[in-house]
């Protein structure tokens, strides 16, 4: 397997946010979404003080990413987990809270470069898609086992593809002929069926279909819904929390939770706050950040990333149902 390229997105920007909760002794971050380990080796260096964290599902991206941060071991703890298993992962360590959590979403630098992988639709590969290559269905069984129903929710919710069940229709067709088993054949297919004039706009035409079928396959969305609350309540006051997203669907979700974390509950008329009702949550930054033009130029996947980060103020707790 060929050693893939791995630049962080954001870099300085993420660990400017990350370092002030992480400049004192013992202090622990938190990568729930570790890939090769770019980030987590700046916050290393950058504060000397702190100890990590890196989990990861990929146990491909956890032998790199060790490999990587092998001149920091004493402070590194590698953790094969996925990142909605926070809580466990912190109990199975003996340790009541972190003081740091990063979430660089989606599909790595790693998977994407390795062909094998299934995740780029650019060139032929199998349909495999799984960040963790052990176990679960492929990318390949959802499109040979999904009813047409079913199919056509996944591409429409998670693709946002206008042509969800003309797509569905169609693959449901050619499977009766062949399964599916490597990307060149659906790419084929996307574009014999998506018209002709969407195809010339928004972008490569598989790759709302590409995005539909890993966020199925990984049950992205499902993790994240779970795994955000779940670092807020993990961090302790002066923490902070920073999240990457790169699709309108995570994006969403971690806004949600953050707002209503910074919020109060209370009705806005009370001319005073009473003790104990503050919000926990202080938002770090005003909207989503996104790369600038210069990054975007070094780093082409920086273009659709939004950042967020929030700070805990108090040990209140909030809604951060997503």
């Amino acid at each position: 397997m060929p050693t893939p390229s791995h630049v962080p997105v954001l870099l300085d920007r993420v660990v400017t946010l990350l370092a002030p909760a992480l400049q004192r002794p013992g202090a622990v971050f938190l990568d729930a979404t570790l890939g090769l380990g770019g980030h987590t080796e700046a916050v290393l260096e950058r504060c000397p003080e702190a100890r990590a964290i890196g989990v990861d599902r990929d146990q491909h991206a956890l032998e790199l990413a060790g490999r990587r941060l092998a001149p920091h071991a004493d402070r590194f703890t590698p953790v094969h987990a996925v990142y909605d298993e926070i809580p466990d992962v912190l109990e199975e360590l003996g340790l009541t809270h972190v003081d740091a959590v990063l979430f660089d979403l989606g599909v790595s630098s790693m998977q994407l470069d390795v062909r094998e992988r299934g995740f780029a639709y650019a060139e032929d590969a199998p349909l495999d898609m799984r960040m963790d290559d052990t176990t679960g269905p492929t990318a390949a069984d959802v499109l040979n086992t999904y009813a047409f129903g079913d199919l056509a929710r996944v591409l429409s919710t998670y693709g946002e593809e206008k042509f969800a069940r003309a797509i569905a229709r169609a693959v449901l067709k050619a499977r009766e002929t062949e399964p599916f088993t490597t990307s060149a054949r659906l790419v084929e297919l996307l574009y014999d069926t998506i018209p002709a004039p969407a195809r010339r706009t928004g972008g490569h035409p598989a790759k709302r279909t590409f995005q539909a079928l890993r966020i199925e396959v990984n049950d992205e969305l499902g993790v994240l819904r779970r795994a955000v609350p779940s670092a807020v309540e993990a961090i302790g006051v002066g923490g902070r929390v920073v999240v990457m997203s790169y699709q309108s669907l995570e994006d969403r979700l971690v806004k949600r939770v953050f707002t209503a974390g910074s919020t109060s509950q209370l009705p806005p008329d009370l001319p005073v706050v009473p003790e104990g009702h503050e919000p926990p949550l202080r938002l770090l930054t005003r909207s989503s950040e996104k790369a600038t033009a210069e990054e975007i130029a070094q780093n082409p996947r920086a273009a659709s990333v939004r950042l967020r980060a929030v700070e805990r103020v108090n040990t209140n707790r909030g809604d951060h149902a997503a």
